[in-house]
């Protein structure tokens, strides 16, 4: 029995070793997070191309820049101030840094536009005897039409909620799917809704993955399918709603709904569908940035949002009269 868990434990140590990437260490002082940070973003980031054809940003020139400021004087707000400034040089909402008491974040692709959404316009719509079930508010509203709020893609939707959901509908003409202020969730929840209203198996985008260190090393494209769940399936007309705060998975949804044919009413949705990557400065503050492309099925890439069928805001008359606009737009 000893060989047996010695042989075990050397395995484990093995698998353990193999397992692990090394990455280079770096003191935990100013400087030294300085470096860890740029070198971790040089590293992973996987949008720089975009970037530098888009806005002119050159990673390198940001090195020269922030590194002849920073100094080993600076305190801990100051430090974060100074790398977070640093990081919104790329002006990507999904790159973020994270301390205990703060999170740094450049959020001006949705908080420099209208917010096109409002809880209370919606409550007018829903009332308070719209049905639950697994995250996703839903009701029949007076126009016969079938309204669905999904708020997140958190919740793992089952075969026989969405079957419920589907069939209480199925008299309505039409459904509308709400994804305005979904930030996202698991991509699976996002393709097992997606896969309500289709009856054949589609091409709806691709991905593709970070191999190398350098900024334009991905592998091959990676084709993306949507099939047909196998349970009650959608027949008749679908609109989407989004906006600029629909993002991550819920861009995602609104990229396969779009691909499908349904009408994407709104604004422009806010990107950042690609996979997370999480890493951690010597100090413990975390990173979190996108590093893993996604494509719609035209290549198209889809980071940076996916523009409606229909581009429409809530208009400040119809907010004050109680109306949603891009509800009663999705109605017609």
């Amino acid at each position: 029995m000893k060989q047996i868990f010695h042989l075990f434990f050397l395995l484990s140590l093995f698998f353990t070793a193999s397992s692990c990437v090394k990455e280079e260490e770096y003191a935990n002082t100013p400087r030294g997070n300085f470096e860890a940070l740029w070198k971790i973003m040089d590293e992973h980031y996987c949008f720089f191309d975009e970037k530098q054809k888009e806005l002119g940003v050159d990673w390198n020139n940001v090195y020269a820049r922030y590194s002849s400021q920073v100094s080993n004087n600076m305190s801990n707000e100051q430090l974060f101030e100074f790398l977070g400034k640093m990081i919104c040089e790329l002006k990507d909402g999904h790159v973020n840094l994270s301390a205990s008491f703060d999170f740094s974040r450049n959020w001006s692709w949705k908080e420099d536009y209208p917010t096109n959404f409002s809880d209370t316009l919606q409550r007018k719509y829903l009332g308070t005897d719209y049905r639950i079930s697994c995250g996703l508010k839903y009701k029949i509203l007076d126009n016969n039409i079938g309204y669905i709020y999904c708020g997140s893609f958190e919740n793992t939707f089952g075969a026989g909620n969405l079957d419920e959901i589907l069939y209480y509908l199925a008299p309505c003409n039409s459904i509308i799917i709400d994804v305005r202020n979904n930030g996202g969730g698991k991509i699976t929840s996002a393709q097992v809704l997606a896969a309500r209203f289709t009856n054949e198996k589609r091409l709806v985008g691709y991905m593709q993955h970070k191999i190398g260190t350098a900024h334009n090393s991905f592998s091959e494209l990676e084709a993306q399918h949507i099939e047909p769940a196998k349970g009650i399936r959608w027949q008749k007309k679908v609109s989407i709603l989004a906006n600029r705060s629909t993002s991550s998975a819920a861009n995602e949804f609104v990229k396969y709904m779009k691909t499908i044919g349904a009408d994407i009413i709104g604004d422009k949705t806010g990107g950042g569908a690609g996979m997370p990557f999480s890493s951690e400065l010597p100090n413990g503050w975390g990173v979190r940035f996108s590093a893993c492309p996604m494509f719609d099925s035209d290549h198209g890439i889809t980071e940076f949002g996916i523009e409606p069928t229909q581009k429409v805001d809530i208009s400040n008359t119809d907010y004050l009269k109680g109306v949603d606009t891009i509800i009663e737009t999705a109605f017609k």
